[in-house]
Order: C-alpha cells, then sequence, then structure tokens
C-alpha cells in the first residue's frame, strides 16, 4: 500500500447557507428587539451552526501501512479486498439500487463519487466500505488497486476518470 492522504471538506455554500440562517435570526430579532439583542443573537445561531458544518464537513481520508482511515474507523490492510473506485453512476447505483444494507457507508452529499472497499474478512458481516473521495481512482492505487476491469474512459455525465471536467 502506498501512502494516500484526503481531507474532505464542505462546499462554501454550505458555509454560506449557515451564514445567512444566522442572519436571518438577527433579523427576525432585530425587528422584534434592539441592535444589540440581534447581533448576540446572530452570533449564538452562527456558532452551532458553523461548527455543524465544520464538524460534519470535515473528514480525513488515509492510507499507510496500517491500513485504510476514514475519520475514526479503520481496516488492517489484510482485510481490503480488490477495491474499485466509483464514478458518479456506478457511484449513485451502489448507494442507491445496488445496495447491501450491511455496507459501512462514509459519503458526504456534496461528493458525487468515492472508492468500493470489500471486506475480506469472514468474521466481519460488512460486505463492503463505501467512501466518498474527489480522487477515487487515486485512493484506489493506494489500497492496491487490483481490479482487472479498466477505468471507463468517460462517464454519461461528463466525469472524466481523473475527476478533472473535460473542456
Amino acid at each position: 500500500m502506498t501512502t494516500y492522504r484526503e481531507r474532505l471538506t464542505a462546499p462554501a455554500s454550505w458555509w454560506l447557507a449557515a451564514l445567512v440562517f444566522a442572519a436571518a435570526w438577527g433579523w427576525i430579532m432585530l425587528v422584534a428587539t434592539n441592535w444589540s439583542i440581534a447581533i448576540v443573537a446572530t452570533v449564538i445561531v452562527a456558532a452551532p451552526c458553523l461548527y455543524a458544518v465544520w464538524r460534519y464537513g470535515s473528514l480525513l481520508i488515509s492510507v499507510d501501512a496500517d491500513g485504510l482511515r476514514v475519520g475514526r474507523a479503520s481496516i488492517d490492510p489484510a482485510h481490503v479486498g480488490a477495491v474499485e473506485p466509483l464514478h458518479r453512476a456506478d457511484y449513485r447505483l451502489k448507494l442507491g439500487t445496488d445496495a447491501d444494507a450491511r455496507a459501512y457507508l462514509v459519503t458526504r452529499p456534496y461528493i458525487d463519487r468515492g472508492v468500493l472497499v470489500p471486506v475480506a474478512d469472514d468474521t466481519d458481516p460488512t460486505p463492503y466500505w463505501i467512501v466518498s473521495s474527489r480522487r477515487p481512482d487515486a485512493l484506489a492505487a493506494a489500497l492496491g488497486h487490483t481490479e482487472n476491469a479498466p477505468a471507463p474512459a468517460h462517464d454519461p455525465n461528463g466525469d472524466t476518470p481523473g475527476g478533472e471536467e473535460e473542456g
């Protein structure tokens, strides 16, 4: 296994939505009371909203000699099966109609690709992990991607395997 590290962060629109939500509460308080109470209300609402976006939106994915670590969860390298990078269409299928209820999912709604990591441990009831990643091919390569099927040359939704948009 090679070393890999990726930090997933929430998009700017999530941060903006948290600030707009807090500002709306501040405006409501301003209309009902005065400036000082409105400012305090805005700060009181903004703090937990921004914390929630930061906490949920930040996720560290790493691969090293100890195996795959996704947030606080980890899997030993000996139990990693044939990793499969999932691009938009495959990712949606594996999270939808082709899903297994026993799978371990670490997904983020703002990322539309990831990897499928089969668990090669007969004692573990989890058949596979699905992990969101902005660079699924690089993550799969770091995990020792051994699938014989080549990556798709072009996804119908306009995504290329390297993650860059054509143009």
